[in-house]
């Protein structure tokens, strides 16, 4: 999954009106994450635990993870109420979402190894199935709406949530996938499978996000 981009050109710096509008469009994203994925993270770990389908209850804890992303990006944005710099807080926040990424992913392998190990074989969950299809339906349009605003407000913590909600679309493809597999084919290797997917791509998140550079703070300017 491609990076945001942290160097972008700010030689044309948002006005405070502009500026002032991201942060609130920012907040408004933010609530509709915390709705939706508060909603999304009950049905699936509830549909993944009734079926035993380790995919579904890992995308499910993602869903939960979005919603701890969304909560540390509303505190990043209370910051906008002080005067001056908010770059300390931005990368506080990044931190924190990059630690959330790295705990999805140990929770996820530790879980397929041991589905694994037991051939552990789920059900057919069509609740499941119903979920994956309608969150990569909707994530997509959310993910560049957030991405869109990271260069307005000149935060790392912004980008890191958007590109945790695209994640969350492309977990939507592979729990999919996995599950359609298991209903259509009888492969129940494919909802571990998918797991492993989940795993990987949250341990990638978890590296971007620690790593990631300071985008330049347009409310220093």
């Amino acid at each position: 999954m491609a990076a945001p981009d942290t160097h972008a050109d700010h030689a044309h710096s948002p006005t405070r009106a502009q500026r002032d509008d991201a942060v609130r469009r920012a907040r408004w994203l933010n609530a509709a994450t915390l709705g939706w994925n508060g909603i999304e993270g009950v049905v699936a770990i509830a549909a993944g635990l009734a079926a035993g389908s380790i995919s579904l209850v890992g995308f499910g804890f993602d869903s939960g993870i979005e919603v701890s992303a969304a909560l540390i990006l509303t505190w990043r944005l209370r910051q906008e109420r002080r005067d001056g710099c908010t770059q300390g807080a931005d990368e506080r926040a990044t931190k924190a979402i990059a630690v959330s990424f790295a705990a999805l992913s140990v929770y996820v392998a530790v879980e397929v190894v041991r589905d694994l190990i037991g051939t552990t074989q789920p059900d057919v969950s069509v609740p499941g199935v119903a979920l994956a299809a309608m969150s990569l339906a909707v994530m997509p349009f959310l993910a560049r709406a957030k991405a869109r605003l990271a260069p307005i407000l000149g935060s790392a913590a912004a980008a890191a949530d958007a590109a945790q909600t695209n994640l969350c679309a492309l977990l939507s493809a592979v729990v999919l996938v996995g599950l359609a597999a298991n209903w259509l084919l009888g492969w129940w290797w494919a909802d571990p499978v998918a797991a492993v997917g989940i795993a990987v791509l949250a341990a990638a998140e978890a590296r971007w996000a620690w790593r990631a550079e300071a985008l330049a703070d347009t409310c220093c300017g």
